[in-house]
């Protein structure tokens, strides 16, 4: 049955001719098939088309909502960055800070601040991180406003420390704290028997007894404000150290350094000698503090061998 033909005529209106044509009857089956697989499909399309044009506006939004966590990423990125740079130079400045207070790496170690160390919690899906992210943006962006501000105080504290170590460090350098020259003690500080007169007298110095031309030292940092001769005291240095301490050097055989001068602890400022009012080869040496003459020897320490005078 599937062998016989199917025979189709065709006749025009305007014509006498008439077409014929004929095919298996198979072919009917095979169009038949056909056409109910466009409709089949072209229903599907139709159907997908609805679905996704309804979810055009729902995408939409998450594009969106997508779009503004992309930029609030970003922002807490450049955050971070901020901070890390900032985390980069308060580390830099404590390690300066403990160059300054000769403090070795290891005794602070672990004491620097640190960052981190709280419960991560229990792993979360994507779906519950996709709906708890504005959440986490939130609370991450919180931690980081406290830990800035953790930084600026901690940064304050240490700029406080640093200003008083560079304070200390400039008052130990203008601190006379070694002799000016070697010898031994021939008068202490304070009262004592004038050897010209025999009368009591205060001594504002020290004497300190050596050989001729003996180097003299500046104990401490300091600035030349006055050179030359003085009356009793000879050939005479006067140097200016900062915070109110001066000190003075008298009886010198050679004075080696100009008015004005900037000298460092240890530099050799003159020769000891014998000028002015003086009964041997020594060195008057005499520390002033805001205007008043103390005893040098609290600066000191080891004093030499003294001998009464």
């Amino acid at each position: 049955m599937i062998s016989k033909k199917i025979t189709i005529v065709l006749v025009p209106e305007d014509s006498a001719k008439v077409t014929q044509f004929r095919f298996p009857r198979i072919f009917l089956v095979f169009f038949v098939l056909v056409v109910l697989t466009c409709t089949v499909s072209l229903i599907w399309i139709i159907r997908d088309y609805h679905a996704v044009k309804v979810q055009m506006p729902k995408l939409a939004m998450l594009e969106k909502k997508n779009e503004g966590q992309k930029k609030q990423l970003t922002l807490l990125s450049e955050r971070i960055n901020g901070i890390s740079e900032k985390m980069d130079e308060l580390k830099n400045f404590d390690n300066k800070l403990k160059i300054m207070a000769n403090v070795d790496e290891g005794e602070t170690q672990g004491q620097f601040i640190g960052v981190g160390g709280s419960d991560p919690g229990p792993k979360l899906s994507d779906e519950s991180v996709a709906e708890n992210l504005k959440e986490l943006v939130l609370v991450m962006h919180q931690s980081l406003d406290e830990l800035n501000e953790e930084i600026v105080v901690e940064k304050n504290v240490k700029i406080e420390l640093y200003q008083f170590l560079e304070n200390q460090k400039n008052l130990l350098a203008s601190t006379p704290s070694i002799w000016p020259t070697k010898g031994w003690l021939s008068s202490r500080f304070g009262y004592r028997i004038s050897p010209f007169t025999g009368g009591r007298e205060f001594h504002k110095g020290m004497d300190i007894s050596t050989r001729l031309n003996t180097p003299v030292a500046a104990p401490s940092d300091g600035i030349v404000v006055r050179v030359g001769r003085n009356g009793g005291f000879g050939k005479m240095i006067t140097i200016q150290h900062g915070y109110g301490l001066v000190t003075k050097y008298a009886h010198l055989e050679k004075i080696l350094v100009k008015k004005g001068q900037t000298v460092k602890r240890g530099d050799k400022i003159g020769l000891v000698g014998n000028t002015g009012r003086s009964t041997g080869t020594h060195l008057h040496y005499e520390v002033h503090l805001n205007g008043v003459p103390v005893n040098p020897a609290r600066y000191l320490s080891g004093l030499p061998k003294h001998t009464p005078s």
